[in-house]
């Protein structure tokens, strides 16, 4: 790295703007703050993105550059504007690939095969020795080695218990949960155990301070909170999601001391009253289908839960924080 970059990306002043920034999203978050808060944050990436998969500290090295020449220019005084790398390796289908599924290019993003071998025999995979694991940790201990404490890290997508197995199994885990519950409840402990050895491993290995979840410029939360990606428990009756799913969610996010936030982008609203009783749950992002029941999710949850909110059809930035106000709830627009 190029010691221009290095000076840019250990700038006080960039580290200052992100304290101030996080301080007001604290206030936020205790429900102190009575002013609109705006989030869009900045990446930088490498000009090809493929070198991830075979060179990742170069891919690290050059992410990191770019974002050093648009710090100073993308920083606002009016909105939260994260500076962060994210690396993405396989898209959605990152934790298939390390249960050993298929998983291809193919219509310009990443496609996984379903597991050939029946619910009830997953094998927790050899993390020593897995390939695709091995290159994330490249770019966790590349972007560590580079000494550069501006940046947020955002991790690869870990997803959630429920959105894995349906990537590994499709439609049938969620018959198993009818048929053979046993078998069901058997992979989805391998799934959440390895997800929470990764996110603990990052834990161990990324600084507090810069460590946040995929898509760390639109879903950024004060340190010291996870995510995970919930999207799939739409195909769930609140009946199997209680039974299955929340407490694996509910210990997922209990990997991080203060908790985190679950995404949201379908029809979940059945799922409101388990998302409120969910003690590490303390922010919802919702975009697309999921935001248009804003009011739902306001009317439903727990007062100190935070809003993270994408415009939608039907409801503009502006009108949810009209909403917002109303009801004296928490909202962070993105």
């Amino acid at each position: 790295m190029n010691e221009k970059t290095r000076k840019i990306l250990n700038d006080e002043r960039l580290i200052s703007y992100h304290e101030k920034w996080f301080n007001e999203m604290y206030t936020l978050y205790r429900g102190e703050r009575k002013e609109p808060f705006y989030l869009n944050g900045v990446y930088g990436s490498a000009p090809d993105p493929n070198i991830l998969y075979t060179e990742p500290e170069k891919w690290v090295e050059q992410a990191l550059e770019d974002l050093a020449k648009k710090a100073y220019d993308v920083i606002s005084e009016e909105r939260f504007v994260p500076l962060c790398i994210q690396q993405d390796p396989y898209g959605v289908h990152f934790i298939d690939k390390i249960f050993g599924a298929e998983v291809v290019r193919k219509t310009g993003g990443w496609n996984s095969f379903y597991l050939k071998t029946p619910i009830g025999e997953l094998k927790k995979p050899d993390l020593e020795t897995n390939e695709t694991w091995l290159i994330a940790k490249r770019v966790a201990k590349a972007f560590v080695d580079f000494d550069v404490s501006v940046p947020l890290f955002g991790l690869p997508t870990i997803a959630s218990v429920l959105n894995i197995a349906v990537n590994l199994y499709g439609q049938d885990i969620l018959i198993a949960m009818i048929e053979d519950p046993d078998a069901a409840r058997h992979d989805l402990k391998i799934i959440n155990d390895l997800l929470i050895e990764i996110h603990q491993w990052y834990r161990a290995h990324i600084p507090e301070e810069q460590l946040q979840p995929i898509i760390a410029g639109h879903r950024t939360q004060p340190p010291g909170h996870g995510q995970i990606c919930g999207c799939t428990c739409q195909l769930l009756s609140p009946e199997l999601y209680e039974e299955f799913i929340m407490e694996l969610d509910n210990e997922l996010l209990g990997v991080y001391p203060n908790g985190g936030m679950i995404h949201l982008c379908g029809s979940h609203s059945q799922l409101i009253p388990h998302f409120r009783n969910m003690d590490k749950l303390k922010s919802l992002q919702v975009n697309d289908r999921a935001a248009e029941d804003l009011e739902l999710y306001f009317d439903g949850l727990r007062e100190d839960q935070v809003i993270y909110f994408n415009q939608c059809n039907g409801i503009t930035k502006e009108k949810a924080w009209q909403i917002a106000n109303e009801k004296n709830r928490r909202i962070i627009l993105v």
